[in-house]
């Protein structure tokens, strides 16, 4: 317990708000080396800090089992969301009060890291090959952390036959879920234009908020569908509302709004914006999408029972298969191999004093070890 208490110490104490970079994959990298695993690391994004172009740092270890053994995956971010304030310790600097690890990135996801390295301790290099897939920006907008790491390991043919990822996925006690895929998600942005005038000679100009607001009530009165044998129901909702007009006497010229859609298989990205496009037409509006990700789903099967073997050995819990929750870097991995997540209780992540049970860690750590042995069996 002592040894992955101190590793998770150590990533804690390196400060890494999205975009991740520096000290906390130098940090890792010291981890794994000694282990035998070879590293690689490399920076993408040339922009500001604060924009989406930011450079953002990704690692990728490989310790090498005999040729033609399979290849298991643990992967996760190093990135963090900003700490905030009144924390009763500093959000960088860990501390132990009772049977909590306190510091931003306990539980989401240093501490799962943590586990990650002290459960290959214990895996054999005869076993088979096991690599690090660790980005520093998941948390952010994602664009230069794991899609770059995926084209990376598909140019050098690291192929891994099954991937884990360690996001906090236990609800109420370690071990009681894990997540066999995850809804996709859309952002779209809507825009009505209208003309300008005194709202005393309204037949001067066209004013934009009524368009707008018949566009969203038939937006949100949208039953998309009734979910499927594992994914919820999709659902619309809408995030923002902007007029922008100051004065009281002044039709505006241009009413926007933005919706978010959070969806299971039945539709797509694409689907989904051309559905709203042509309300968004209907009512004299534009609509401006971005896809974060689509609907995944690893069926029960093969890894979820290793997964559910080696928590029930470790817990005596029997793990629930699940899609709700957001989105994750799973999104992207799906493309590679099969993937499923299993890590800490959430209850505090992205919460001021975020901490994690130290006995949780210990026994992350095993169920870690049990089920990378397994998979490569």
């Amino acid at each position: 317990m002592t040894e992955v208490l101190d590793l998770a110490k150590r990533l804690i104490a390196a400060e890494s708000v999205t975009p991740a970079t520096g000290s906390v994959f130098d940090e890792l990298q010291a981890m794994l080396e000694p282990l035998g695993f070879e590293v690689t690391r490399f920076t993408r994004g040339d922009g500001e800090k604060g924009s989406p172009e930011a450079p953002v740092e990704n690692l990728f270890a490989i310790r090498r089992g005999p040729e033609g053994s399979k290849h298991f995956s643990f992967a996760g971010h190093l990135d963090v969301v900003p700490p905030g304030g009144g924390w009763a310790s500093g959000a960088f600097e860990p501390e132990v009060r009772g049977e909590l690890l306190y510091g931003r990135g306990a539980v989401d996801m240093k501490g799962a890291i943590a586990c990650m390295v002290e459960a290959v301790k214990d895996v054999p290099a005869e076993a088979g090959t096991i690599s690090f897939i660790i980005t520093g920006d998941e948390e952010g907008p994602a664009l230069h952390g794991t899609r770059a790491l995926i084209d990376f390991m598909r140019a050098e043919g690291h192929q891994p036959d099954l991937c884990l990822v360690g996001e906090p996925t236990s609800v109420n006690r370690l071990g009681d879920m894990m997540k066999i895929g995850r809804r996709g998600s859309v952002n779209i942005w809507l825009e009505v234009e209208g003309t300008q005038g005194h709202v005393a000679y309204p037949h001067l100009a066209e004013n934009p908020i009524p368009k707008l607001v018949a566009m969203l009530a038939e937006l949100d009165a949208l039953v998309l569908d009734e979910g499927t044998d594992w994914f919820q129901p999709s659902n619309l909702e809408i995030t923002d509302l902007e007029v922008g007009n100051m004065a009281h006497n002044v039709i505006p010229a241009k009413a926007e709004a933005r919706i978010s859609i959070r969806f299971n298989d039945l539709h797509s990205g694409a689907s989904l914006s051309e559905k709203v496009g042509a309300i968004a037409e209907k009512h004299g509006g534009i609509a401006k999408p971005i896809i974060s990700g689509e609907p995944f789903l690893t069926p029960p099967g093969e890894f979820s029972d290793i997964i559910a073997r080696a928590v029930k050995e470790a817990t005596g819990v029997d793990p629930e298969p699940s899609t709700t929750g957001g989105t994750s870097d799973a999104r992207f991995l799906r493309s590679v191999c099969p993937v499923i997540e299993f890590g800490l209780v959430n209850a505090t992540m992205h919460k001021r004093d975020e901490a994690v049970a130290i006995e949780d860690l210990s026994t992350l750590s095993r169920i870690y070890t049990a089920i990378a042995k397994d998979a490569l069996a």
